[in-house]
């Protein structure tokens, strides 16, 4: 089993129109602490990324935040993080939290979030990286996405083995145990015809 000190978690800053969102997010936390995982995120106070983070600190363990500059005077920063950074640009928002994490999940959320784990997703695939990654798939949130995906293999576009290697569950326990006991092993990303 792979030891999994720091997890970045990429979720929305809304919570979602269904309370399962919300209580997936705050599961998530608690699991997180019940395995002695630190969670790395976004910084906010608000949506499903407050929550966690909320769950996270309530259950005694570590919710370090990273914020761009801008987003401060919008006042949706947590102000009772284990450890808070203010960095300058999303870009090195995304870089900062990418090296401190051992391994990445993804909630349900919007653009932000899809953007956040796709670019890891993608340094996965050129080998930038070998940590897992997944996705937590609450009421079945992704189910559209992950079809787009095996369409992308279909049409040559992605390997069979890169769509294998994102772990998708709808539990967040059964999530974390297959992270920690996974290690991603992939061919290089081109497909030759």
């Amino acid at each position: 089993m792979k030891e999994l000190k720091r997890i970045a978690v990429f979720c929305g800053s809304n919570s979602g129109n269904d309370q399962a969102y919300k209580l997936a997010a705050q599961d998530l936390g608690k699991a997180l602490c019940k395995a002695n995982i630190s969670l790395v995120y976004g910084g906010a106070n608000v949506g499903l990324m407050g929550a966690i983070a909320n769950a996270v600190l309530t259950n005694d363990g570590e919710a370090i935040g990273v914020i761009p500059r801008e987003l401060l005077g919008v006042e949706i920063v947590h102000k009772h993080l284990s450890e808070l950074f203010v960095v300058h640009s999303m870009q090195e928002r995304k870089a900062m939290i990418a090296s401190m994490a051992d391994a990445y999940i993804l909630m349900p959320g919007g653009s932000g979030s899809l953007d956040e784990f796709f670019e890891i997703f993608t340094w996965l695939q050129l080998g930038f990286h070998k940590k897992p990654c997944g996705i937590l798939n609450i009421k079945g949130y992704f189910d559209d996405m992950l079809k787009f995906l095996d369409n992308a293999v279909k049409e040559g576009f992605m390997r069979p083995e890169h769509t294998a290697a994102i772990l998708v569950a709808d539990d967040p326990k059964h999530l974390l145990t297959n992270l920690q006991n996974h290690e991603p092993v992939l061919p290089e990303k081109w497909i030759r015809a």
